[in-house]
């Protein structure tokens, strides 16, 4: 088999099945300071596309029917990189004035002594998501020791 390669590739965006779009939106938005760039519908579909400075980030399609299930092949987690550990708790700030499950409580870093670590907490329809930083997370204890933070949670 051989590998070729076509450039250097980046993440353009992600698209999650939500069950309901404007709930979604209204989280995304206000947890991750998104904009809505683009929404429709077709009948019962709808969509939202979001973004930052007019870049698309995160597109939400309403066609799930139930809550995300971490038993079956798909998405693991989502994670979203802050400039900051400050942000990151400014971020952890609107996460609990909206009562958003946490997996653990407060920042914990990606692994006991690492520096990198944030918030790692679930979307409306369970969706596993994190907000972390590169650094300033190595004074907190790793809630796991045996594997990596953002493995099984």
């Amino acid at each position: 088999m051989s590998v070729t390669t076509a450039g250097t590739l980046t993440t353009g965006h992600v698209g999650i099945n939500v069950t309901d779009v404007g709930r979604s939106a209204d989280f995304y938005r206000r947890v991750l300071g998104f904009e809505v760039l683009h929404e429709g519908r077709d009948g019962e579909r709808r969509w939202v596309f979001l973004g930052q400075g007019g870049t698309l980030v995160l597109t939400l399609w309403q066609q799930a029917d139930g809550g995300y299930d971490a038993g079956r092949a798909g998405l693991h987690h989502l994670s979203f990189q802050a400039g900051s550990l400050a942000e990151v708790r400014e971020k952890e700030a609107v996460l609990r004035e909206l009562g958003a499950e946490f997996a653990y409580d407060g920042v914990v870093p990606h692994g006991e002594g690492a520096a990198s670590g944030g918030v790692f907490f679930h979307d409306p329809d369970g969706v596993r998501l994190e907000i972390y930083a590169p650094s300033g997370a190595e004074s907190a204890d790793a809630p796991v020791t045996s594997a990596p933070t953002c493995g099984f949670f």
